[in-house]
This record gives structure tokens, sequence and C-alpha cells, in this order.
């Protein structure tokens, strides 16, 4: 039985198009330390977690919009919406709420 944050950062590959690497940048660990949570030989403290949490939110969202590689790419630039910031920069900044208050816009037909 795999961990729940192994299966999250299952979804977080299959949903979101990213990779371990992307994951350990975001959340500042090597990409060995991703492994281990993969696989269920360790466990993310807390705090971690919650980024990682945050980062499966963001990405189910982005799902009613991009396929999973248009997520990563989406994740990895600079956005207007964002006032020319990365989304990932942000979600590690704990600043997810600005994330998706531009994804609410995406919703509502603001910005494409």
């Amino acid at each position: 039985m795999s961990s729940a944050v192994a299966r999250i950062l299952d979804d977080l590959k299959d949903r979101g198009g990213l990779q371990g690497k992307d994951v350990a940048n975001i959340v500042d660990v090597s990409t060995a330390t991703v492994s281990r949570w993969s696989h269920g030989k360790a466990t993310p403290s807390l705090h971690t977690q919650t980024v990682i949490a945050d980062l499966r939110f963001v990405v189910d969202r982005l799902s009613d919009f991009y396929t999973a590689d248009e997520i990563r790419l989406w994740l990895h630039a600079r956005h207007p919406l964002l006032e020319g910031q990365r989304a990932i920069d942000l979600i590690r900044a704990n600043r997810t709420e600005d994330v998706l208050a531009a994804i609410d816009r995406l919703d509502a037909g603001a910005f494409l």
C-alpha cells in the first residue's frame, strides 16, 4: 500500500506532468528525497506536505484547462496575471492564493 504522499506525487506526475525534479525544486529538497517519498521510504515535514497539497490543488484546477504537459509549462512560465512571476515560485513562497486567483480569472474567461 502506497503512502498518501506517494499517491499525490503520482497524481502530480500523471495530471500535472511534473517530474521529481520539479517537485524537488518547489519544496527545496533533492530529487533523491522526492524519490524516497515516492517509494514510501521517507515522509516530508508537515510544512512540505502542505506545499505539496497546495501544488496538487493548483494542478487539479489547471487540469480543467490544460493537458499535463501544458500544466507543467504553465507552472514554470512567467504570467501577466501573476505580475510576471512564475506560479511555482509563488507556491514555494506560500502564496498559492495568488496563483488560485489567476486560475479563477482563467475560469471566468478573463484571460486565456
